[in-house]
């Protein structure tokens, strides 16, 4: 689900076509805005839906189920290869491929239960961008319920026609 306008529907498509990952890998559910010009995303993810780790606990008492951190991890390689694509033009089917590359801080403030959706907020803090390598840097800022759940500072780097 998407907002009219957020990212053209054909848009969208060709980056969920042509993403990195198949279609399971990618968590996000609902585009709610983009700032082209401040390069910003807001979007939200259903944490009842099934994700590739979290939904492998085993819970029990003191153990509740929640987003595990590698399904927070992965949300945030989608968010930046989101970026990416809509931003700097790092098209996977044009010759662009991307690798995270370094977490400089990540903060898990409190458990993201599931039930209630996470509002997933995400910005460029600096860029590089050449004819065939772009470095972002980002700033992660995911809710629940209005609390933070999660704060991050990583980086990822995009090649195109790169031989890795």
């Amino acid at each position: 689900m998407q907002l009219p306008d957020a990212i053209p529907k054909e848009e969208m498509q060709r980056f969920k076509d042509t993403f990195l990952y198949r279609e399971e890998a990618f968590l996000l559910d609902e585009i709610v805005a983009v700032d082209r010009e401040a390069r910003t995303l807001h979007a939200r993810m259903d944490t009842r839906r099934e994700l590739p780790t979290s939904q492998h606990q085993r819970t029990g008492p003191g153990h509740p189920a929640h987003v595990s951190a590698a399904d927070i991890v992965m949300l945030t390689g989608n968010l930046g290869c989101l970026h990416a694509w809509l931003f700097h033009g790092c098209h996977w089917d044009e010759g662009w491929t991307g690798f995270g590359n370094r977490i400089h801080r990540a903060d898990w403030k409190r458990i993201a239960h599931i039930g209630p959706p996470l509002e997933l907020f995400s910005s460029e803090s600096k860029t590089r961008v050449g004819p065939r390598r772009v470095v972002i840097r980002f700033a992660f800022r995911f809710e629940q319920e209005g609390e933070v759940v999660y704060l991050g500072d990583q980086s990822a780097m995009f090649f195109r026609d790169a031989e890795l």
